[in-house]
């Protein structure tokens, strides 16, 4: 098996070394229909008058598209408002906690107060109004280690009879 595996590797790296001088030959013409038209015209596209490919210019900005904080703003979610929370329990087994905030001062302070206990029950946030990229930072400020995602809150807060935030939605009800 051992000279098997040597021959191999020789091949191998002779076919390695073959390649490139392979690939400098010569274009040899197996057919010729009669009909053949030279290249040059269509290749002219890709060069430029000095000969050089073109260059396109480089972005002036490169884009970040989703990635871009600015791109998610304003985030909204109709039918929601800052207000109070009636506490109660609800039939939908939720795994793990989460939480709606916006970024007015009513959740802000509602944040800045229960933020400890939202990190202790591994509770995910819900950023569901934010203007500007100030009110983002803000309350990425706040977070301070809290897991918090803007996104609209209009349909999960439909399906659990919510108009209002902050809110807190565990395994065992819904509350402020």
């Amino acid at each position: 098996m051992g000279r098997f595996s040597l021959y191999c590797r020789k091949v191998m790296v002779m076919g390695c070394l073959l390649v490139p001088v392979m690939a400098r030959a010569e274009l040899t013409v197996i057919y010729d229909s009669g009909h053949t038209q030279p290249i040059a015209p269509f290749s002219e596209v890709f060069e430029s008058a000095d000969g050089l490919p073109p260059q396109s210019p480089p972005p002036a900005k490169p884009s970040l598209g989703a990635a871009d904080p600015k791109a998610w703003l304003p985030i909204q979610s109709p039918g929601l408002t800052p207000g109070p929370v009636q506490a109660r329990a609800h039939d939908r087994p939720f795994t793990r906690p989460f939480f709606l905030i916006g970024s007015e001062s009513r959740s802000r302070q509602w944040l800045q107060a229960h933020r400890e206990r939202l990190k202790e029950i591994g509770a995910v946030g819900m950023l569901v109004q934010a203007e500007t990229m100030e009110d983002l930072r803000g309350i990425a400020r706040l977070a301070d280690g809290l897991s918090i995602l803007p996104a609209s809150g209009s349909d999960i807060a439909k399906a659990l009879g919510v108009s209002h935030y902050p809110v807190l939605i565990s395994a065992h009800g819904i509350e402020q």
